[in-house]
């Protein structure tokens, strides 16, 4: 079953329970995904659909950041729920350790690069971590790459 299919019976799954939190955000992702099959004008695969998603989390956690400044606690706290459901549909998020043991395996295959090689070493990092299926916020991979290389 595709993701696409999976957030399809989930919706009816809500609706049946009258979950509306839940039924609501999953709309909203069905909608963001419905969009960008539009855009490509053809059937999203699974990665396609986890790029989707990985967007939608990444623009809520910035929704969660700027509501929690605002004094918008509540609307905080919804945002965060809806963080929670989006990512219970995508592969586990790496840990800063993993991370770091993986961006510290880059550094050494790629033969002790300097801080000019940030981004080769990003571009090798990401596609590992993607390659083990597995889930990074460029931005934790960017700072940690610095670091690494920074104690060079």
């Amino acid at each position: 079953m595709t993701l696409v299919d999976k957030i399809q019976q989930d919706i009816v799954t809500a609706m049946k329970a009258k979950d509306e939190p839940r039924l609501s955000a999953l709309r909203m992702v069905k909608s963001a995904l419905q969009n960008r099959k539009v855009e490509k004008m053809a059937p999203l695969d699974d990665k396609e659909a986890q790029a989707v998603l990985a967007t939608l989390i990444k623009q809520r956690k910035e929704a969660v950041e700027q509501f929690t400044k605002g004094g918008r606690q509540e609307m905080a706290d919804k945002e965060a729920a809806e963080i929670g459901l989006i990512e219970s549909y995508l592969p586990k998020a790496a840990t800063e350790a993993e991370v770091v043991a993986g961006v510290r395996a880059v550094i050494a295959e790629m033969n002790a690069p300097t801080m000019k090689d940030v981004g080769s070493v990003m571009k090798n990092a990401m596609a590992r971590f993607q390659g083990a299926d597995m889930r990074v916020d460029g931005k934790m991979v960017s700072e940690i790459v610095k670091r690494e290389l920074a104690e060079k």
